[in-house]
């Protein structure tokens, strides 16, 4: 009988930054790392409505790296598919995804609605990808684990979490196949998205003493962040009070907003930007908020020494939640200075499109993006001068002035994924760069045989590949 060798198929993630699925198959079990939706580009947005490769209810188990959409937001459908499986995650991601599954499908709910209300889909009618039933299922499924445990996920296969320091609860997945009898286990390592050194508010990414086959992201693989993120964050603040409009920052809701409200509250502290009325738009980001501050394990040392301080960290001076549709619609009257932070980060959905839609046309407006802007969002088209973009349906005028801040990003840059690296006490035998538009993919696959002399290529969409 021939012996089924191990093998990983990249099914998404792979020469783009979205969909993140890692199928691996060993020892006659599957396993998906990840289980993400395609976000930006039409082309692979429209990819989460085609039927998997696989067989959804004969997966064994599911376990993601962590809550961001484009790394579980493909969960809800793929229960809908027949998937019954445990998924297995941190604790903290666990608690995240409460509040990001359900909010997901109900955006897909209401997007459908509003492409029927307005006539302006090609399908009759327009259906969501997938329910709140969807999501409420997909959540009973959740096995939430501790850092740094191994943990027997299936028949010869196991896992160990170690802090990734993207997002509250990321992790990095250390996956061991159990060897044949002649052969030691295997060690499958994913990176899942890895944070940066030096941060606020979460620890420094935790080594992984060994791999055989690494699975690394590459975001920013070819790219150096700014050293530094106060100055030019106070200096974006300060043109904005100057031109009287409103701020507004299309902000992720989990880690980019956490991080926005830290840096505003010291910035005002020091004396380096006005106090400005600072207007959290989003229900998610103000519940997100509260699990970050809940989960003081993962706080690294200046968010605890500010919080028993006895001031609250991630609150600015002049701080206000709207939580409620009406409270939303009610800043369509507030005149500025005032700084709106609302989701999403890209500005593909959510209340920050009703933002933009009223204030894009007037030029005392700025609009601030401060993370990765995937090809074929508004965003990305906002940071490549666009001077009109479609929102719910209508061509938007762009007036206001755009600035950018890479600093913000919650993605290591190449340094810091070389910084990373180094930490291997027995380096791996193959590394497939996943996570990455391809010029980013080159320039790290280029500097890791620099530096190290490893083999490293980009993962190809839809290639399944040899884990021996």
């Amino acid at each position: 009988m021939e012996v089924q060798q191990p093998t990983v198929e990249f099914l998404g993630a792979a020469g783009t930054v979205t969909g993140s699925k890692h199928l691996v198959t060993a020892n006659g079990r599957r396993v998906l790392l990840d289980c993400g939706l395609f976000q930006g580009l039409k082309a692979l947005r429209q990819r989460n409505w085609l039927a998997p490769s696989f067989a959804p209810s004969e997966l064994d188990a599911v376990v993601l790296s962590h809550a961001h959409i484009d790394h579980s937001g493909y969960l809800p459908l793929l229960v809908r598919r027949g998937f019954r499986g445990p998924v297995y995650c941190t604790r903290s991601t666990a608690d995240l995804l409460g509040n990001l599954l359900p909010d997901s499908a109900y955006l897909q709910e209401r997007q459908a609605s509003h492409a029927n209300y307005h006539g302006y889909s090609k399908h009759a009618p327009a259906l969501p990808l997938y329910t709140m039933a969807d999501a409420e299922e997909a959540l009973t499924l959740l096995e939430p684990q501790p850092f740094g445990e191994a943990l027997r996920i299936t028949d010869g296969i196991a896992a160990t979490f170690r802090t990734a320091g993207h997002i509250l609860g990321s992790a990095t997945i250390d996956l061991v196949l159990d060897g044949r009898s002649d052969r030691d286990p295997l060690h499958v390592v994913f990176s899942g998205d890895l944070g940066r050194w030096g941060r606020p508010i979460l620890h420094d990414p935790q080594p992984v003493p060994e791999a055989d086959v690494l699975l690394l992201e590459s975001t920013y693989g070819g790219r150096t962040h700014p050293p530094t993120v106060d100055e030019e964050l106070a200096r974006c603040v300060r043109i904005a009070a100057e031109r009287g409009g409103a701020l507004l920052v299309p902000a992720f809701a989990v880690g980019r907003t956490q991080e926005l409200l830290w840096w505003i509250r010291q910035l005002e502290d020091d004396g380096r930007i006005p106090q400005l009325p600072v207007y959290v738009d989003s229900p998610m980001a103000i519940d997100v908020t509260g699990i970050y501050l809940r989960h003081t394990a993962e706080h690294d040392l200046d968010m605890r020494m500010v919080a028993h301080s006895g001031d609250h960290p991630l609150y600015p001076e002049q701080f206000s939640l709207t939580r409620t549709q009406e409270e939303s619609m009610a800043l369509n009257d507030v005149r500025g200075p005032i700084i709106i932070i609302s989701a999403s980060g890209m500005a593909t959905g959510g209340r920050i499109l009703h933002h933009l839609k009223l204030r894009l046309t007037d030029r005392r407006t700025t609009v601030l993006l401060v993370g990765f802007q995937a090809a074929g969002t508004r965003g990305r088209q906002l940071l490549e001068g666009a001077e009109e973009v479609r929102i719910h349906g209508q061509d938007v005028r762009v007036r206001a002035a755009v600035e950018s801040l890479d600093g913000l990003s919650a993605h290591a840059d190449q340094g810091e994924l070389l910084q990373w690296l180094s930490g291997f006490q027995r380096p791996p035998r193959q590394c497939y760069l996943v996570h990455g538009e391809p010029a980013a993919t080159e320039a790290l696959a280029g500097a890791i045989s620099e530096r190290f002399g490893w083999p490293a290529r980009a993962a190809e969409d839809g290639e399944r590949v040899s884990l021996t």
